[in-house]
């Protein structure tokens, strides 16, 4: 990160400051992030003109105020706490929007959005952040980046797909079982700190319980989930492992109806796991998660996984705080 240049020395104390990013920046060893980025050329040749880590960093302040490339662009250029915040001096050149677009797709395509959100999930559980009580696990429906494709299209009995996002397929969502197209997000979100622990990113009818073993982090004391996770072999699972079974009941049909205590149960879980609920609130209301921007599960899971990042430092800043 660049040095405070002569003009920043004439600032007035305290001038330009924003305690969140303050409290962002400091909670984080930037260097061991900077050394994962350092494969990213945004450019087909040369040397890249910035830092891999501001340009990251900046990419983090667009999830954090929903910027759009210009947006950003004009942000960098006249506001002092996101130059601070990416390490740019006052009197330094920012990066345009054509640069941090090449930037973005750059790191799409170098894959590094796994590594990116482990590093930095590493980081804030050696920092105490993540409290391990247990996992609540759950998944929403996100719509794919190109055009729903027209019901009928396809011969009956076959999945109806796009040829434009050939990875995404239809499910039926709601009470009323409305089509949708796009992909499912699954999350495990630690109890009680609401960081998120584990995602994954697959086509939209992808049954929730085909994954729920991958949302679990291994060293939670607890699993929280509704009835669609139910399942005789994870319960024996969970308790082998000496993990509480915490799966909401559901009505077979061989039963009439549920247990007055299984009811109850149901609803003592349901208040906690709740919890997970308002996180998909967060990532689609502040940060975008109704569509993705790119197509294909790969490109969509990158966006996922840059929301998931920066979701996972505002939670944490805001503890601190």
């Amino acid at each position: 990160m660049s040095q405070p240049s002569f003009v920043d020395a004439l600032l007035p104390a305290g001038f330009g400051r924003n305690e969140r990013l303050e409290r962002i920046s400091g909670m984080i060893d930037w260097a061991r992030v900077g050394r994962l980025l350092q494969p990213v050329h945004p450019g087909e040749t040369g040397r890249p003109p910035y830092e891999p880590l501001a340009m990251f960093r900046a990419l983090l302040l667009a999830q954090w105020y929903g910027l759009s490339d210009p947006m950003l662009e004009e942000s960098l250029n006249d506001r002092v706490s996101f130059r601070r915040f990416c390490g740019f001096a006052l009197d330094a050149a920012t990066p345009d929007e054509t640069t941090l677009c090449r930037f973005r797709n750059a790191l799409k395509q170098a894959g590094l959005g796994e590594a990116l959100f482990a590093e930095i999930l590493r980081q804030l559980d050696a920092a105490g952040f993540i409290l391990k009580a247990g996992t609540l696990i759950d998944a929403t429906l996100v719509r794919s980046a190109a055009r729903t494709p027209p019901s009928g299209t396809t011969p009956r009995g076959e999945e109806s797909r796009s040829p434009q996002d050939p990875d995404a397929n239809w499910t039926r969502q709601g009470h009323r079982r409305q089509t949708f197209f796009g992909y499912k997000a699954h999350l495990g979100v630690d109890q009680g700190s609401g960081l998120i622990r584990r995602r994954k990113l697959t086509p939209a009818k992808t049954y929730e319980s085909e994954v729920a073993e991958a949302l679990m982090a291994g060293d939670e004391r607890a699993v929280y989930a509704d009835k669609a996770y139910e399942k005789r072999e994870r319960r024996e699972a969970l308790k082998a492992r000496g993990v509480k079974d915490r799966i909401q009941h559901r009505r077979h049909k061989h039963m009439k109806a549920l247990s007055h205590w299984r009811q109850v149960r149901n609803k003592l879980i349901g208040r906690v796991r709740g919890a997970v609920e308002r996180t998909f609130s967060v990532l689609k209301g502040r940060y975008g998660l109704t569509r993705f921007r790119y197509r294909g599960l790969e490109a969509a899971t990158f966006q996922l996984d840059l929301a998931v990042i920066a979701f996972n430092l505002r939670t944490a800043a805001a503890r601190v705080g």
